[in-house]
């Protein structure tokens, strides 16, 4: 159990090292693009939080599904964790995104495929934070949520292959279709935000499930010293 604190407590030093450098390099190393100008700094930060929420979106996937094939309290406090983390990078996503289209399009917000499927996934977790917080904890109300997730979680490719299906306005920041990543330093400035915001995810995830294993046990505990209580 040391070890894993250890472990833990180096690779948490590791993420801060790699955020600092990460800011470092997208305001200070990579030149300001031409014709967005400073804006375009957004992308180094919007991009990786979009598969951030990918990946607390999936961990909500995978959680749901195990708990409704064997109900445990790791698989809830996975999923609960996972739809937390899809929740938090989903509203950088959000914010960050109208910060960068009130410059390129002048406007802060349209109905583009991509921006209106993420924001339906973002509404879609947010109910399921919602659902668990004020029904209970009762494994009807989780079986009822782990369905939520799985829903959430189907959305999820409609959201990637949305601007190829259906065009739009949102720009392609990867491919040298779009986005102007053109400078070696603005493609590694891009690379270390998708390692950075990788790891915290990780770290994130594995602490919120930790805590919430900590709260059903608590809880468990409670239940049980009542009806203790309770019995003649």
């Amino acid at each position: 159990m040391r070890a894993l604190h250890k472990s833990f407590l180096v690779s948490l030093v590791a993420t801060a090292t790699l955020l600092i450098t990460t800011l470092y390099w997208a305001f200070v190393r990579a030149p300001v693009e031409k014709t967005m100008g400073i804006v375009q700094k957004i992308f180094y930060f919007h991009v990786p939080s979009a598969y951030a929420m990918y990946l607390g979106a999936t961990a909500c996937l995978i959680g749901s599904v195990i708990y409704l094939v064997k109900p445990s309290d790791l698989s809830d406090a996975f999923a609960r964790a996972g739809a937390e983390l899809a929740v938090v990078f989903g509203l950088i996503v959000i914010t960050t995104g109208p910060l960068w289209a009130a410059k390129a399009w002048g406007y802060y917000w349209t109905w583009d495929p991509r921006l209106t499927t993420t924001l339906l996934s973002l509404m879609l977790y947010v109910a399921y934070l919602l659902l668990r917080t004020f029904t209970g904890d009762g494994p009807a109300e989780a079986k009822f949520a782990a369905a939520l997730g799985i829903l959430g979680a189907a959305n999820l490719p409609i959201i990637h292959f949305s601007v190829q299906k259906w065009s739009g306005q949102h720009p392609t920041v990867i491919t040298g279709n779009g986005g102007g990543l053109q400078h070696p330093d603005m493609r590694f400035a891009l690379s270390l935000g998708f390692v950075t915001f990788t790891l915290l995810a990780l770290h994130l995830l594995w602490m919120r499930t930790r805590t919430e294993i900590a709260r059903a046990r608590v809880i468990a505990l409670e239940e049980q010293l009542q009806d203790l209580e309770e019995s003649p």
